[in-house]
């Protein structure tokens, strides 16, 4: 244990205006507590009044109950009312500290404080009572408040200037103080996901003598690695050595670990020797991690021999040696080999996971093997074994793969009646699946039973299976799904609203599908020039001409859409009913919009004025002959 002597020195780094500027502006520390600083106790007056009406005595009337065990805060709280407001955060500091010996005490009363009187606490309050607890040896309860007070100060920034760790430091000078309280921060900080505050850390405690213990170490390897700051891993690790800090088996597993994921396994041997010589075998841990990295770069011989390896060194291995073998076999499409092994492990007595049983599953469904696949499920249930979510993916994904939807389907209701929930996610890939096969009424019916349990389709979803019923031009039930889109808050997008117009056109129904034009431009959504084409194609395919005209203006005007082919679809239906004067002065007025024509526009005008002449002949030939 480091002495006080060592902390002074430890803090002479911090100067005196530091120090000074922090203690004049702690009221400030974190959130100001309510009127902490709006009352001074000044006034000589203040003895003159009753003594729980004392604002000096809140200091001794709080510490004299809390030395009570049979008195309550809440009894005395309202007592004490009328001079709460002048309970600051000097005031709680000093009742914290007087209740060093008595953890239970100290925390009984920062949480009245905290949770019963509404008060926001500051940094240093926070700093006294986790030294508290961590004097008292209350280590687990010294972490949660201190992961309250970084999650308070690094992630809600309700204070981001206060220093966690130099808070903790200037209250060593007024507590007993437990240095593994610094080990504690680090750790705090891992578990808060926060790695690098928990690295800065480690360097504060090595600059200040504080030498971390080896859990702590290891518990910022673990939170490096995971969050890959691996130069900062070997950072740690070599900082341990020159430290003496004694690495343990912990220590060496986590650095094999780094080596395996992110480094070149083949250094990985001289790690080991290293590992020996500091007089520590590999563990079951060692082999399984180097094991699993060996069989994911698709190295099984050397996977295989340090599985031998253990064997003879006496280091049994489990089930996760052995599932990483077989993933690693199966990958390389030796299933067979997989499940030998498989029966191999069984024979050993160790029982298998779902896992093992995916392992397996998933293989010989890629292969196609649905049957083996069902009969891993059917024996894995046997052993009491219940599949999960991603045997149920495996195995609709399987059967999908093989054209075999119908069997998919049956499986999801097989593992229905066995109690598995189905994951939503299979749920959506079967209606689109059903959808991209042709067989969106199968998709329709099987959405209406599911949604039954509850079931929510994703947005995507809807959209697959709108599209696939406008394919099959069956526009009543794409117009129920869309309002049943709606009724839950999910808004179409441009591919389902240009699906159900477009059908809505190709079965005459080109009326209702302007209106769902307007419904899509309020909702916000623009129309596209498929949109507008298909509409004004409908309205030209009914003859009626001056709705196609109308909306070709409207749809330049308001959205600049110059469709030369919706142009021409309506010129093409004036010349077939030889409205061709009407046609030219429809021309000079498309043309000052912005609509240009092309040689097709040409060609029409030219069949409709030689139709127009020739109407015009039979016209004058028969007036001749009744003359």
């Amino acid at each position: 244990m480091i002495h006080r002597s060592s902390i002074y020195a430890a803090t002479e780094s911090f100067s005196l205006t530091k120090k000074s500027a922090f203690f004049s502006s702690s009221s400030n520390s974190l959130i100001t507590v309510h009127d902490s600083q709006s009352k001074p106790i000044s006034s000589p007056f203040y003895n003159l009044l009753p003594h729980t009406q004392n604002p000096n005595n809140i200091v001794n009337l709080i510490s004299s109950t809390l030395k009570h065990k049979s008195s309550h805060l809440s009894l005395l709280q309202n007592d004490i009312k009328g001079i709460l407001p002048h309970m600051g955060t000097q005031e709680i500091s000093r009742v914290l500290l007087r209740c060093q010996s008595d953890y239970s005490s100290a925390l009984t009363y920062f949480n009245w404080v905290k949770n019963d009187l509404g008060i926001t606490l500051t940094v240093h309050n926070y700093c006294i009572i986790v030294h508290i607890l961590a004097w008292s040896r209350v280590f687990s309860q010294a972490m949660k408040l201190l992961s309250e007070l970084i999650q308070l100060v690094e992630v809600d920034c309700v204070s981001p200037n206060d220093d966690i760790y130099q808070n903790l430091v200037w209250s060593i000078e007024d507590c007993n103080w437990n240095p593994v309280i610094f080990d504690i921060l680090i750790k705090a900080y891992v578990k808060t996901g926060m790695v690098e505050k928990a690295l800065a850390t480690f360097r504060k405690n090595v600059e200040a003598c504080f030498i971390p213990n080896v859990t702590a170490c290891n518990c910022l390897l673990n939170g490096l690695s995971k969050f890959n700051y691996i130069g900062h891993c070997w950072e740690v690790y070599e900082e341990m050595g020159r430290l003496g800090i004694h690495r343990n088996v912990f220590t060496f597993n986590i650095m094999t670990h780094v080596l395996c994921k992110y480094g070149d396994t083949d250094k990985v041997n001289g790690f080991l020797d290293k590992m020996e010589e500091e007089g520590f075998e590999p563990d079951l841990v060692t082999y399984n991690t180097l094991i699993n990295s060996y069989c994911r770069k698709r190295r099984l011989e050397d996977a295989f021999y340090l599985y031998k390896i253990m064997y003879i060194r006496g280091v049994m291995p489990n089930l996760i040696s052995y599932t990483a073998l077989m993933n690693g076999l199966c990958d390389e499409g030796k299933i067979k080999e997989a499940h030998q092994l498989f029966n191999q492990m069984v024979q050993r007595g160790i029982d298998p996971d779902i896992v093992s049983y995916n392992t397996l599953i998933s293989a010989y469904c890629r292969e196609g093997k649905m049957q083996m696949s069902r009969l891993l499920l059917h024996e894995a249930i046997g052993n009491g074994i219940c599949p999960d979510s991603i045997t149920c993916r495996l195995l609709v994904k399987g059967y999908a793969r093989d054209g075999k939807l119908l069997s998919a389907l049956n499986s999801v209701v097989e593992l229905q009646r066995f109690g598995v929930k189905i994951p939503e996610d299979v749920f959506d890939y079967l209606i689109v699946a059903l959808c991209k096969e042709g067989r969106p009424f199968a998709a329709r019916s099987f959405l209406q039973r599911i949604s039954q349990d509850g079931y929510m389709p994703e947005m995507r979803t809807y959209h697959e299976l709108v599209e696939s019923l406008c394919k099959f031009n069956n526009v009543e039930e794409a117009l129920i799904l869309k309002a049943e889109m709606v009724k839950k808050d999910m808004k179409p997008n441009l591919t389902a609203y240009r699906a159900i117009i477009s059908c809505l056109c190709r079965v005459n129904r080109t009326l209702e599908a302007e209106s769902l034009l307007e419904e899509m431009v309020g909702s916000g959504i623009l129309p596209d020039l498929e949109v507008s084409r298909v509409i004004i194609n409908g309205y030209c395919k009914e003859k009626n001409v001056d709705k196609a005209v109308s909306l070709l203006k409207f749809i330049a005007k308001e959205f600049q859409i110059y469709d030369t082919e919706s142009y021409n679809a309506v010129v093409k239906v004036f010349c077939e009913v030889g409205k061709v004067a009407e046609l030219m002065e429809l021309q000079d007025r498309l043309l000052k919009v912005g609509y240009v024509p092309n040689s097709l526009t040409c060609k029409y005008m030219i069949h409709g004025l030689q139709k127009a002449m020739e109407l015009n002949d039979e016209i004058s030939g028969h007036n001749m002959l009744e003359v």
